[in-house]
């Protein structure tokens, strides 16, 4: 069954998201107060509205109690940001995502329910972090706060082995779900599946078994 998601707040984080969510063919609703924001999204959003997100009984009438997904997005209107997320978990919205500026509005977004309460400035800050102090980490992914997903390419020091003598579950706790070779793609390796130098390993894992399989197992 194909999902709906609402976007509330076309600023920069917001308005990527519909465009990303439009280009990958999802239905989604474009809601801003700036009739210039909105317009800007017209022609990539299913719907766009010029609304405040605060009116309940406009959110009722446009069917935002259908959708299944809902991100809010406000820049630093943090009463809008907390009302329109408490409305939107009173209307019954399955998912409710909203960003928050720092971290009393997170603590707030957090006491009123939202479901998922996103950080894009720290998150980026620890992604890029992720990175600049790594030369084998080429991707990071935080699952929550204590698992994450990685890509690490694989050195010569466990070139030719197999995944099972490698062993990752026991001696780190990590676990390859996923090789990429060239231009193949092996999901769930099996394990007699023998590591190549420059292999890019998808590891799941908790973050320090991960730290510490990057620091002494590859």
């Amino acid at each position: 069954m194909k999902k709906t998601f609402a976007v509330f707040g076309l600023g920069r984080f917001g308005g990527t998201m519909v465009k990303e969510l439009s280009d990958m063919h999802i239905d989604v609703i474009a809601i801003d107060k700036d009739e210039d924001k909105v317009n800007e999204y017209v022609d990539c959003a299913t719907y766009a509205h010029c609304a405040d997100a605060i009116d309940e009984s406009y959110l009722k009438e446009i069917g935002v109690r259908n959708v299944d997904h809902a991100f809010v997005s406000f820049g630093n209107d943090l009463e809008a940001s907390i009302l329109t997320s408490l409305i939107l978990k009173e209307l019954g919205v399955p998912k409710v995502w909203a960003k928050a500026k720092n971290e009393e509005h997170a603590k707030v977004l957090n006491k009123i329910g939202v479901d998922k309460v996103i950080h894009p400035e720290r998150d980026v800050a620890r992604k890029i972090t992720k990175h600049i102090t790594s030369d084998k980490m080429i991707d990071f992914i935080e699952l929550s706060d204590t698992y994450s997903m990685v890509e690490i390419i694989a050195t010569k020091k466990i070139k030719n082995k197999t995944i099972k003598k490698l062993d990752l579950r026991s001696k780190y706790g990590c676990t390859i779900i996923g090789i990429q070779r060239e231009e193949d793609f092996i999901i769930s390796p099996l394990l007699d599946e023998v590591i190549h130098e420059g292999d890019t390993l998808v590891i799941v894992g908790k973050n320090e078994e991960i730290k510490r399989f990057e620091k002494y197992g590859v």
